[in-house]
C-alpha cells in the first residue's frame, strides 16, 4: 500500500481556493439549479391543470387533479430521479465522473421542453405524456446528484471541500426561487393580456384558453439553465482522484490538476503501481469489509436523507393548501386560474426568499467552521422544535390575528431544514466512501432520501385533507387533517435526529482519510469503529 498521500491529491488538499473552484461550483452548481426548478415547478402549476382539463359544468369548485393523477404528475419525478440516482451513482464509478456528467445534463434539458409540449388535447393523453416526460427528467435529476457531489468534493481543498459541496447545493434555493419568479412572470403577463372572471362570476371563461400555455412555459424554462452550462461541463477534467486511484492513470492525473492548479505535480508512478498491487482496499459495496468499514455509514447517510425527504418534501408540496388555510391564498372559486397560480407562486417566492436561501447559505458560512455532524443535529432538533410548536396549538395560528406568527414559524422549519440536514446529507456521503464507490454509495444515499420524498409527495396528498369528508378536495378521501400531519412529520424529524450520530464528521479531513484508502486491510482493524476519525499512513 501507498504508505505516503499521492503529490496530485495532497496538491488538491493543500490548494489555496483560487477561481477554478468558483468555476467548478458553478458549473456543478447550475445542474442543482436546474434540478431544484424543474421538481418544484410542478406544485405552481397543479391546480391550473386541474382547472383546464378537469373541469365540471355545474360545479362548486373548479376543476382539479384526481387523486391518482395528482399522486402521479406530483410524485413521478421522484420515481424517475430515484432510479437515476442509483443508475447514474454506478454508472459514475465505473466510467467516469466526467463522461456520465454530459448525459445527464442532455436528458434533462430534453426531458424539461418535453414536459411542456405533452402531446394531445384530451386529459387523459395531456397527463400521460406528461408523466412520461417528467419520470425521465427525474432519471436526468437523479444522475445530478451523485455525480456534481463527487465531482466537487473530489477537486476541493480539505479546508473548504464543506462549504464547496454546499455551495453547489445551495444553488437549490435559487431554483426554487427561479421558479417562483418565472411563474409570477408568466402568469401575470397572461393575466394582463387575457382578463377573465372569477369562477364564481364565470366557471368557464375563468380559464381562458390561452392557460394552457403558461403551465407549459414554466415547465419548458427549466430547458434554459441547463443547456447554458452543457459546454463548461464538457470541458472539465476528469478529476484526479478518479484518475488516479480507480483508473490508476497517475500521469493523465498529474497533467489534468497541473492545468487547473497551475503548479507543477510529479507522476509518482511506483505509488501508483503499489496502489494497483494493493488488495487490502479492493473489497466491493457487497463485501464483509465494506459492511464493516462503512456499513454504519452508509446506513446513518441513507436513514438521514430518507427521514429528511419525508418532511421537506411533504412540505412544499401541500405547502399551497397551508396557504390557504391560513388565508394567504383566497378560496378558489374567488379567483380565476391566471390568478391563482401567480398567488400560488408569490407564496412560494416569499418563502424561498425569506428562509430557504438564507438557510442553504448559512450551511455553505457555517459548514467548515462547527462541522457537519452539529448543523445536522441542530437542524433536525429545531425542525422537530418548530413542527411540534405549529401542530399542537394549530387552530390558535389558524386564527386571522395570527397568520403571520403562522408563516414566520413555518418559514424558521425551511430555514432549519436548508440550515441543517438538507444540506449536510448531501455533502457528507460525498467526503466518507472510497473513491471507487463514491459516487456509488452517494447515490444510494440520495435514493433513499427520494424514497422518502415520494412517501411525502404521495402520502401527504391523502394525509393533508380534513378529516370532515364534505371539506376535502374533490375525489379524495378524509385525511388527518394538516395538525396531525405536521404531528407526524415532527416525529419523523425526531427520528432523524437520533440516526444523525451514525454518521460520522468529515471537517477538515482528506478524503483518503476519511475513506481509509491509505490504508491495508490488516491495518483498519481498530480504527474509526465510533466516530470515523483515522490517522493519515
Amino acid at each position: 500500500m501507498a504508505k505516503d498521500q499521492l503529490q496530485v491529491l495532497n496538491a488538491l488538499d493543500v490548494a489555496k481556493t483560487q477561481l477554478y473552484h468558483f468555476t467548478a461550483i458553478v458549473i456543478a452548481g447550475m445542474g442543482f439549479f436546474t434540478d431544484a426548478y424543474d421538481l418544484f415547478c410542478i406544485s405552481l402549476v397543479t391546480k391550473l391543470l386541474g382547472r383546464i382539463y378537469y373541469h365540471r359544468d355545474g360545479a362548486l369548485k373548479p376543476g382539479s387533479l384526481p387523486p391518482n393523477v395528482s399522486a402521479a404528475v406530483n410524485g413521478v419525478a421522484f420515481c424517475g430521479t430515484l432510479a437515476g440516482q442509483l443508475f447514474f451513482g454506478w454508472l459514475g464509478d465505473k466510467m467516469g465522473r466526467k463522461k456520465v456528467y454530459g448525459m445527464t445534463l442532455m436528458m434533462m434539458v430534453i426531458c424539461s421542453i418535453a414536459s411542456g409540449l405533452s402531446f394531445g388535447h384530451t386529459p387523459k393523453s395531456v397527463m400521460t405524456t406528461l408523466c412520461f416526460f417528467r419520470f425521465w427528467l427525474g432519471f436526468g435529476i437523479g444522475g445530478d446528484y451523485p455525480l456534481s457531489a463527487t465531482i466537487m468534493s473530489e477537486y476541493a481543498n480539505k479546508k473548504t471541500r464543506g462549504a464547496f459541496i454546499a455551495a453547489v447545493f445551495a444553488m437549490q434555493g435559487f431554483g426554487i426561487l427561479a421558479g417562483g419568479m418565472v411563474a409570477i412572470i408568466v402568469s401575470a403577463a397572461f393575466k394582463g393580456a387575457f382578463p377573465a372572471p372569477t369562477y364564481q362570476d364565470g366557471p368557464l371563461a375563468s380559464t381562458v384558453s390561452q392557460a394552457d400555455f403558461v403551465w407549459r412555459i414554466i415547465l419548458m424554462f427549466g430547458a434554459i439553465p441547463a443547456a447554458m452550462t452543457y459546454y463548461w461541463r464538457m470541458k472539465m477534467p476528469e478529476t484526479a482522484r478518479y484518475t488516479a486511484l480507480v483508473a490508476k492513470n497517475l500521469k493523465q492525473a498529474a497533467n489534468d490538476m497541473s492545468k487547473v492548479l497551475q503548479v507543477d505535480i510529479e507522476e509518482e508512478q511506483e505509488k501508483v503501481e503499489n496502489v494497483s498491487q494493493n488488495t487490502g482496499n479492493e473489497f466491493g459495496l457487497f463485501s464483509k469489509e465494506f459492511l464493516r468499514r462503512h456499513g454504519l455509514h452508509l446506513l446513518g447517510t441513507a436513514s438521514t436523507w430518507f427521514l429528511l425527504d419525508i418532511a421537506f418534501y411533504s412540505q412544499n408540496l401541500f405547502q399551497k393548501d397551508i396557504f390557504s388555510a391560513i388565508g394567504w391564498i383566497p378560496p378558489a372559486q374567488t379567483m380565476n386560474a391566471l390568478e391563482e397560480v401567480y398567488k400560488i407562486a408569490r407564496a412560494q417566492t416569499l418563502i424561498a426568499l425569506c428562509s430557504t436561501v438564507p438557510g442553504y447559505w448559512f450551511t455553505v458560512f457555517f459548514i467548515d467552521k462547527i462541522g457537519r455532524f452539529a448543523i445536522q443535529l441542530m437542524g433536525f432538533f429545531f425542525m422537530t422544535v418548530f413542527m411540534f410548536a405549529l401542530a399542537i396549538p394549530y387552530h390558535h395560528w389558524t386564527l386571522k390575528d395570527n397568520r403571520i406568527g403562522f408563516v414566520i414559524m413555518y418559514s424558521l422549519t425551511f430555514f432549519f431544514a436548508n440550515f441543517g440536514p438538507n444540506a449536510t446529507t448531501f455533502v457528507v456521503p460525498a467526503e466518507i466512501f472510497p473513491a471507487r464507490l463514491r459516487s456509488t454509495c452517494h447515490g444510494i444515499s440520495a435514493a433513499a432520501g427520494k424514497a422518502g420524498a415520494m412517501i411525502g409527495a404521495f402520502g401527504f396528498l391523502y394525509a393533508a385533507q380534513p378529516t370532515d369528508p364534505k371539506k376535502t378536495d374533490a375525489g379524495y378521501p378524509a385525511g388527518i387533517g394538516v395538525r396531525n400531519s405536521l404531528i407526524v412529520l415532527g416525529c419523523v424529524n425526531f427520528l432523524g435526529m437520533v440516526f444523525t450520530f451514525l454518521v460520522p464528521e468529515s471537517k477538515g479531513k482528506s478524503l483518503e482519510e476519511m475513506s481509509r484508502e491509505n490504508e491495508g486491510e490488516e491495518e483498519s482493524g481498530t480504527e474509526m469503529k465510533n466516530s470515523g476519525r483515522t490517522v493519515p499512513v
